[in-house]
């Protein structure tokens, strides 16, 4: 984890390409001190970094992030009122790249949309 101690994964429940997590942010972390203090958001770059390493814990590869697309932040998370988050992830491979289309939300709410394409590493 690149950022040691920012979420806890609750659940993860894989069926066939699609995966569904419940992460728990912990709203007590540095990085909402800074972003933004007295109102704190979960920063877009940390949101594709838990992506990326959701996707490296189901596949077991490591991975690098190479393209992110129709990237659409289209509510925000504040730790503080949404403290459970929904990610579902669906996977696809061939060769030696996985892309991922990802929808995060919480309370019926949708938070993030994008499409990524990671290259495996190993």
């Amino acid at each position: 984890m690149l950022i040691e101690g920012l979420y806890t994964v609750q659940s993860l429940e894989q069926n066939e390409q699609e995966v569904n997590a419940k992460v728990k942010l912990h709203k007590e972390h540095d990085v909402f001190k800074g972003h933004f203090p007295g109102n704190p958001i979960m920063p877009g770059v940390c949101m594709l970094q838990m992506i990326k390493e959701l996707t490296e814990q189901v596949t077991g590869k490591e991975l690098f992030l190479s393209v992110a697309s129709n990237v659409k932040f289209m509510a925000k998370i504040n730790p503080e009122e949404n403290e459970v988050i929904d990610l579902s992830l669906k996977i696809s491979e061939e060769n030696d790249i996985i892309k991922v289309k990802n929808v995060t939300s919480y309370d019926q709410t949708i938070a993030l949309k994008l499409s990524t394409t990671f290259k495996i590493m190993n």
